[in-house]
């Protein structure tokens, strides 16, 4: 079949997951309305993948999970690190940072501890935070109900920019003319 790991190829790139098998023969039937062999299917992934392991490329085929998928390379994986780092920075809002300036100097601390501070229900930005891993969870608490205890990351330590959570600006450094709500008044 002509351009069938071109086909393929496409299927596996477009995948936000791997891809199994069955599903890139059940694509390719249903589009191109012809039968695939599997053994045509297994051998076209081979040839991909041979393909994608010249050192001159970037990415790989991996077989993960029974599915296949592009990843890049391990020699490339601390650029792509820090791509992901960075776009993590840019992406928290004022409430997560709230949520996690208050994690950060209160830890460890559960999540009615947070939201009595903030005065708000802090469900979605420590679900936030915990997905960027900038908080981790740190046990549970020995009061009533077990609450989760949060504390924060080694990767908090990255994105503040410290080595350890005692860099941190002291609570009484801070100029409190700039965090004065309202007019003050003589």
């Amino acid at each position: 079949m002509e351009g069938i790991e071109q086909h393929i190829e496409a299927l596996i790139f477009a995948s936000e997951q791997g891809i199994r098998l069955e599903e890139i023969i059940f694509c390719l039937q249903a589009a191109l309305q012809v039968d695939v062999d599997e053994s045509v299917i297994r051998s076209a992934v081979e040839n991909i993948m041979t393909k994608y392991q010249t050192p001159a490329l970037a990415i790989e085929l991996v077989k993960i999970n029974n599915g296949y998928q592009f990843l890049t390379k391990k020699a490339h994986h601390q650029v792509i690190s820090q791509l992901q780092l960075q776009r993590s920075k840019k992406k928290l809002s004022q409430a997560a940072l709230e949520t996690l300036a208050i994690i950060a100097y209160k830890q460890p601390v559960t999540k009615l501890e947070v939201e009595q501070i903030r005065g708000v229900n802090c469900d979605y930005s420590i679900q936030k935070l915990l997905e960027k891993e900038l908080v981790s969870i740190a046990g549970k608490a020995d009061t009533i109900g077990k609450p989760l205890l949060y504390t924060t990351s080694n990767i908090f330590a990255d994105y503040m920019g410290i080595n350890n959570i005692k860099d941190l600006p002291r609570i009484s450094e801070i100029d409190t003319a700039s965090s004065t709500i309202g007019q003050q008044q003589e």
